[in-house]
């Protein structure tokens, strides 16, 4: 029995020490981990914090719309006032986690996407992941040159307007540098799409990631646990590697709503030991 305790406490420091190096070799290849609160959308923001950290992840994308929580009024909107926006910046200070991205967006107006600007300025976000309209692509590249805050592209199924990379593409030529590609890998198996290949095509312009494995190549595909599906997530990793990408990684987990921090939590654990053999 103690020869079993024993075995068993080394193969837990030998796993705990594993997990450590990777997430050095993550931090160190310019990777921030996190996750998009919309993962957790049947929860309030102060609520989805918490389930961020019972998943060891620090970094979060937050989206427009959620309820804040934590005693806080109101829900998270670009266009809310000053004393709102310190409410939420305190709030996750108290919960140790940094605001990295906020999405997906689609203002409706040059006005909206100013204040969006406005909004990623005082509130630390690095990228913005959005869906821009046609017509407010030339206003968009201005602001990202006035504010120097990336844009970010993000690919709903098909048919969306972003669904393929050439369509982000064809938006990017020409535009300011600020301006790139937000890649929801998952929402390219939906859409048929191979996601090694799709990187490919925007090698140099991915500024974040929707991270996601799907159980079958199909617009009707639910998320699984990463490395157990059919996105080739060792290839995605072993890509981005390659194309020496530094930038958000979002966690998006689009199942069992009420409660997918246990897959969550292994989909983590999984791609730290997938990045450990790169």
């Amino acid at each position: 029995m103690k020869k079993l305790a024993q075995y068993l406490f080394l193969a837990g420091v030998m796993s705990l020490s594993v997990a450590v190096s990777a997430q050095d070799k993550v931090e160190k290849m310019g990777w921030k981990l996190g996750a998009q609160s919309y993962t957790f959308n049947r929860f309030t923001l102060a609520e989805a914090l918490d389930k961020l950290d019972s998943c060891g992840l620090h970094y979060v994308e937050c989206y427009n719309g959620q309820n804040i929580g934590g005693g806080i009024e109101g829900k998270m909107d670009f266009k809310m006032d000053a004393a709102k926006q310190a409410q939420v910046l305190d709030l996750l200070k108290q919960k140790k986690k940094t605001l990295v991205a906020f999405g997906v967006v689609v203002p409706r107006s040059e006005e909206d996407w100013k204040q969006v600007f406005e909004f990623a300025k005082n509130m630390g976000v690095q990228v913005i992941n959005c869906e821009p309209k046609n017509e407010h692509l030339d206003a968009v590249s201005k602001l990202c040159d006035e504010y120097k805050i990336r844009v970010a592209f993000h690919d709903h199924p098909k048919p969306s307007h972003y669904w393929h990379p050439d369509s982000v593409l064809v938006a990017l030529k020409g535009r300011s540098k600020y301006m790139g590609a937000c890649a929801d890998i998952g929402h390219w198996v939906r859409s048929g799409l191979d996601p090694v290949e799709c990187l490919q095509k925007l090698k140099g312009h991915i500024f974040s990631m929707h991270f996601k494995d799907l159980n079958e190549k199909s617009p009707k595909a639910h998320d699984v646990v990463w490395g157990t599906g059919i996105s080739n997530i060792p290839g995605v990793l072993a890509e981005l590697k390659a194309q020496k990408f530094k930038g958000i990684i979002s966690a998006e987990y689009e199942y069992h709503w009420d409660n997918s921090v246990p897959e969550v939590k292994e989909s983590v654990a999984n791609f730290l030991k997938m990045v450990e053999k790169l």
